[in-house]
């Protein structure tokens, strides 16, 4: 069903999945004010999260998972105030990073509704702190730009672009250029 459907939902109402997929294609172009939108468009999909009072997106495949806080995280004596420590992830050891204090924006630990992004990396498996997640979120391959925003939390050096719809703009944090940075590396104090 890649062509526009021109009838009615009513219509659809005996055929439940070709309901699902109109009001699907209706959503998307509602949400993109666009005249025109192909169902089959190609999609940026990404989880939404919170760092101070920022929105950020994180893109899909950066994360392996998002886990709530540890209850228990042992810190690493001689290591810098934004490593949290070390946490037990399902028998293995994941160290675990406080994003905002390692970008000078206080600390994230004491948030109730901070979550872990466990980063999708074979090479350096880290759990990263951020302060909520809320998600997934779906945006257009056209609604995303390579131009990065400024943000207050000045982080600019580990963005990878923004997805823009509307008056809304979403910075894409990379977590890959977060664990290549010799700065994020160097945890020793």
């Amino acid at each position: 069903m890649s062509e526009t459907y021109t009838g009615t939902l009513r219509d659809l109402r005996d055929r439940p999945f070709e309901l699902l997929r109109e009001l699907e294609r209706r959503s998307r172009l509602a949400l993109s004010g666009s005249a025109s939108l192909d169902a089959d468009a190609e999609e940026w999909v990404g989880i939404g999260c919170l760092l101070g009072s920022e929105r950020f997106l994180v893109a899909r495949d950066d994360v392996r998972e998002v886990m709530m806080m540890p209850s228990a995280v042992t810190r690493v004596p001689g290591t810098r105030e934004w490593v949290a420590g070390l946490a037990n992830l399902r028998g293995q050891l994941l160290p675990v990073f406080d994003l905002r204090a390692f970008l000078g924006a206080g600390n994230s630990r004491g948030v109730r509704s901070a979550r872990v992004l466990v980063a999708n990396s074979p090479d350096m498996p880290v759990g990263i702190i951020v302060d909520e997640v809320f998600g997934f979120r779906r945006f257009l391959s056209s609604e995303f730009t390579d131009e990065i925003p400024d943000t207050e939390i000045r982080c600019e050096r580990y963005l990878a672009g923004a997805c823009i719809r509307g008056e809304e703009v979403w910075p894409v944090f990379s977590v890959q250029k977060l664990i290549a940075a010799d700065e994020f590396q160097k945890a020793a104090a």
